[in-house]
């Protein structure tokens, strides 16, 4: 039977590190601020942004919602990332998605200073993923490495097996754990015989938004899965993990809820702080 990868336990020490981070900031004159930019009132997107407004203030991390109408012009969005942009008390920059369908999602991310870029997906932050420099990585790919370090597992030299190659979570993942000297296989939706693949892993990373794809027969007596997927069925959420069935031949497993999903805010927050780094050493 596997041991559980608490992520709610490893968010609470995260929360506490960066309470630290963030009273060293203000010792220095410096008051990390987030920037939340919501166009429309999708009622999801207004839960996301209060919830992470609500973690921002009890880190001490300063926050502000731009809340715009929903046929708010693409030009007025691109005006007030602008002023963001320039503003030197606001440290991370963040949109909510989904936008509305006449505003275009990329020219919007790319928009947002690369350094103040807290979700990871400007272009210039996917280039740093590639190279190995130092930029500002999406959260969920990290909360999936972190999760693993923080409760002891060594990555290097392990055969780690990704389903999905989304551009949030399956893409940046692979560059990411490959700078802590795994073995990657990246497979997806359509790769034949999924089960073959899987079943060679040292560690299951699953990613691809279809509940409960990853069965007890895909994975390898003692191999550790990491749930990354999150899937509304009835009667709640589940991930891409058929968790009770997999939980009985893995060594340790990531539930859902209370997995990955529980650092992502705290891995946000973590980017804002590095976010200030980066631009003191941009010298603005």
């Amino acid at each position: 039977m596997a041991e559980l990868l608490d992520g709610k336990a490893i968010a609470k020490v995260l929360k506490e590190e960066i309470k630290q981070e963030v009273a060293t900031w203000k010792e220095k004159g410096i008051n990390p601020k987030l920037a939340v930019i919501l166009v429309g009132d999708d009622p999801a997107s207004v839960v996301y942004a209060k919830s992470k407004q609500k973690v921002s203030e009890s880190l001490g991390i300063d926050f502000e919602l731009f809340i715009l109408p929903a046929d708010s012009p693409e030009s007025e969005v691109l005006t007030l990332i602008d002023s963001l942009n320039t503003n030197p008390e606001v440290h991370g920059i963040m949109i909510e998605l989904p936008l509305p369908k006449h505003i275009s999602k990329e020219r919007v991310m790319a928009a947002v200073r690369p350094d103040k870029d807290v979700d990871g997906v400007h272009p210039i932050n996917r280039g740093y993923i590639l190279s190995g420099e130092e930029g500002l990585f999406p959260a969920t790919p990290q909360s999936c490495i972190e999760i693993l370090l923080r409760s002891g597992v060594k990555i290097a030299g392990k055969h780690v097996v990704i389903v999905g190659r989304g551009e949030t979570v399956g893409k940046p993942l692979v560059f990411l754990i490959l700078k802590h000297n795994a073995t990657v296989t990246i497979c997806h939706s359509r790769t034949p015989d999924l089960g073959a693949f899987t079943r060679q892993a040292d560690i299951v990373i699953a990613a691809v938004g279809k509940a409960k794809l990853v069965k007890k027969g895909m994975v390898k007596p003692g191999a550790i899965v990491v749930d990354a997927g999150i899937n509304e069925i009835p009667g709640g959420i589940c991930g891409d993990v058929d968790f009770e069935e997999v939980k009985e031949v893995a060594s340790l497993i990531s539930p859902v809820p209370g997995g990955v999903g529980s650092l992502t805010t705290a891995l946000v927050m973590k980017n804002v702080l590095k976010g200030i780094s980066l631009q003191q050493k941009e010298g603005n």
